[in-house]
């Protein structure tokens, strides 16, 4: 669990507010981000007591998620209640988080959500 979770959202807001049409708004009382109306990423702290700071992106689906599970277990998990609609957890918490790749997995769950008129765009 990050120690500084406010640091963390700020580049989580950062590159989601970066892609095309996307918004934020807060969904069962955690920062969610949308385009064009859809979620695509959520923030979760400490959600439900589970000592973890994560970014919930969607993925392709349960092979996707296993894949990533199966390469990273450290970075990537199954989130509560949004894993078995296709979501992953990647972990933001070490000191020496990757934010390239989290910026890339937010770019490739915003592509899942977002509508066939943007995708020129990013």
């Amino acid at each position: 669990m990050s120690p500084d979770p406010q640091t963390v959202l700020e580049r989580v807001r950062a590159a989601c507010l970066s892609l095309a049409e996307t918004d934020e708004v807060i969904s069962h009382g955690i920062p969610a981000f949308r385009v064009a109306g859809k979620m695509f990423a959520y923030f979760r702290h400490n959600h439900h007591g589970d000592d973890l700071t994560v970014v919930c992106v969607k993925t392709t689906g349960r092979d996707e998620q296993e894949l990533l599970m199966e390469l990273d277990p450290d970075l990537y998990s199954w989130p509560a209640y949004l894993g078995p609609s296709g979501w992953i957890s990647i972990n933001l918490a070490p000191d020496d988080t990757d934010w390239a790749h989290v910026a890339e997995r937010l770019g490739v769950s915003w592509r899942l959500a977002a509508p066939k008129r943007l995708m020129g765009v990013v």
